[in-house]
């Protein structure tokens, strides 16, 4: 119960690296509130974790909006006293194996949009929450693509360098006020996102889509083991860690 008495707003925390984090956070002694556009899913994590015995609530949240990120982060205040950790795991993979003149202005746009645009809004309208608890804990979901290496999007990687180099500002600017920031970079985990994303690679390539995704499965790292990091960095126990993860 290294989360005991915090509360943790989860972006993205329907499904994937999200729904596994809201999950584990409750586990973990977290009461949570998970934001995502997926509304049957995102409450279904909701009332899984209710049924466990842990506290999570729900709200309907696209974090393009300002409105919409700022309610999220009233509601979990409202429910819950009080904002310890946020963590940012919205984000769309759109445009892959595309080469520059065929990838559009507007996907192109649409990825920045969502995954930096959106990571910047929840990390605005949480920070007042963030400095009245005195202390708290600030999760960017990046990736190896775009801070190690390539991606199979140019937008995609594009958008996760940005995450990145959100995360590092964040960490100088927030210090002062006690607030850890770290930006995670998953490597290839079996999301939905991920698994969507072989599947263009085998077709792209010619390849038998169902041959792709059975390997996929074999191979990938399960969504829990990134949760797992995650809910230790929004602990005490982390204090000493400072700067960018990587996982598995």
């Amino acid at each position: 119960m290294r989360l005991q008495g915090k509360v943790a707003v989860i972006t993205g925390g329907a499904r994937g690296i999200g729904g596994a984090t809201a999950r584990q956070f409750a586990a973990d002694g977290a009461r949570v509130a998970i934001g995502d556009v997926l509304v049957e899913e995102g409450e279904a994590t909701a009332t899984a974790i209710r049924a466990e015995g842990g506290q999570a609530l729900f709200v309907r949240t696209d974090v393009t909006s300002e409105a919409e990120c700022a309610a999220l982060m009233a509601a979990a205040a409202q429910a819950y006293g009080r904002l310890d950790v946020l963590v940012c795991c919205a984000g769309v993979l759109k445009g892959a194996f595309l080469q520059p003149e065929e990838l559009d202005a507007e996907t192109f746009a649409n990825v920045i949009d969502i995954n930096v645009k959106g990571t910047y809004l929840a990390v605005r309208t949480a920070t007042p929450w963030l400095r009245q608890a005195g202390k708290g804990v600030v999760l960017l979901l990046a990736s190896g693509a775009g801070v190690r290496g390539p991606s199979s999007s140019l937008a995609y990687g594009t958008s996760k360098g940005g995450v990145h180099g959100l995360a590092m500002t964040l960490e100088q600017r927030l210090a002062p006020a006690g607030i850890r920031v770290h930006d995670v970079c998953p490597g290839a985990i079996a999301t939905r996102m991920k698994l969507d994303n072989v599947a263009d690679g085998a077709r792209h390539a010619g390849g038998s889509v169902e041959d792709a995704i059975a390997q996929a499965e074999v191979t990938l790292g399960d969504p829990i083991g990134v949760a797992r990091i995650l809910a230790f960095l929004a602990s005490d126990d982390a204090d000493f860690v400072r700067g960018t993860i990587h996982t598995r």
